[in-house]
């Protein structure tokens, strides 16, 4: 069975969010505001077709991607990426050269974790 990933979900716990957008060069007033802003996302799936929302009290943006075609990417600090997103044992997985982030479903929770080498931020 599909899963299907539409839905909201508001951030209530991270860890090691500095060290990973260190790592990927974020700048300097996100990396101080990470563990205070508890963003919200929403994402609406429609088969293969994706788009999800992410708002802070600062910004929010939107991407649109469809699963197995490269897609451009706005990150939150503003910078555009290439990545591709699959779905990989119910999990989706955007791969981009500079990360992977990775979302599933546990229940009613959603689990995201971003990799960069070997910094990880959940």
């Amino acid at each position: 069975m599909a899963v299907d990933f539409s839905g909201r979900w508001k951030l209530y716990e991270q860890e090691n969010a500095e060290d990973f957008l260190r790592a990927i060069s974020a700048p300097e007033i996100y990396i101080k505001m990470v563990n205070e802003v508890k963003p919200l996302t929403t994402i609406q799936q429609n088969g293969d077709d994706f788009s999800i929302c992410v708002k802070t009290p600062l910004r929010s943006i939107t991407n649109s991607f469809s699963i197995g075609t490269e897609s451009e990417f706005s990150t939150m600090d503003g910078q555009k990426i290439k990545a591709t997103a699959r779905l990989i044992d119910g999990k989706i997985v955007i791969e981009s050269e500079k990360f992977t982030h990775v979302r599933e479903l546990e229940g009613e929770e959603m689990i995201e974790v971003c990799l960069h080498h070997l910094r990880v931020y959940v």
